[in-house]
């Protein structure tokens, strides 16, 4: 789809609000809790086209068994166009009852990738992470950086909303 700058893509089907909520999951002893928002508006520039668009975004907290915080990210605020660290919805297939994110990765960008979220239910969503890779070295990442991925990697892991 050819998009003229400054265009404003607009949920007039209302298929996000659905999904907007607090949901929880615990993956290899880690309990991982998403935020998801709608935000309206959200100004993208991809340095070959700007637009605006309607978007939920996550947020996330993951704590392992003991309840020590491995990343946080609900209380962070995101700079215009920053990737790291963030989660916004990009295309949504109504069809499939599903809504797929980019994730602009952790520190140094490990873990970039696509979130499959599909809504199995008024309170149920089924998650899917597929990370890219990355190479990195000292000069783009220094050596005391944390680099885990602490989102589950896995498919049809169940959040339960809260």
């Amino acid at each position: 789809m050819k998009l003229p700058d400054n265009s404003y893509l607009k949920d007039f089907n209302n298929e996000l609000s659905p999904y907007v909520g607090t949901y929880k999951a615990t993956f290899e002893g880690n309990e991982i809790t998403l935020y998801i928002t709608k935000q309206n508006y959200k100004f993208f520039d991809l340095k070959v086209k700007k637009y605006y668009q309607d978007v939920l975004s996550i947020k996330y907290i993951v704590k392992n068994s003991s309840g020590t915080i491995l990343q946080n990210t609900q209380t962070m605020s995101f700079q215009p166009n920053q990737l790291r660290f963030t989660v916004y919805s990009v295309k949504t297939k109504p069809s499939q009852n599903t809504i797929i994110f980019y994730y602009g990765g952790t520190n140094c960008g490990i873990g970039w990738g696509d979130i499959y979220l599909k809504k199995l239910n008024d309170h149920q969503l089924s998650w899917e992470y597929r990370p890219n890779d990355s190479i990195i070295d000292s000069k783009t990442c220094p050596d005391d950086t944390d680099i885990n991925i602490y989102l589950p990697e896995t498919k049809n892991l169940i959040f339960t909303k809260q």
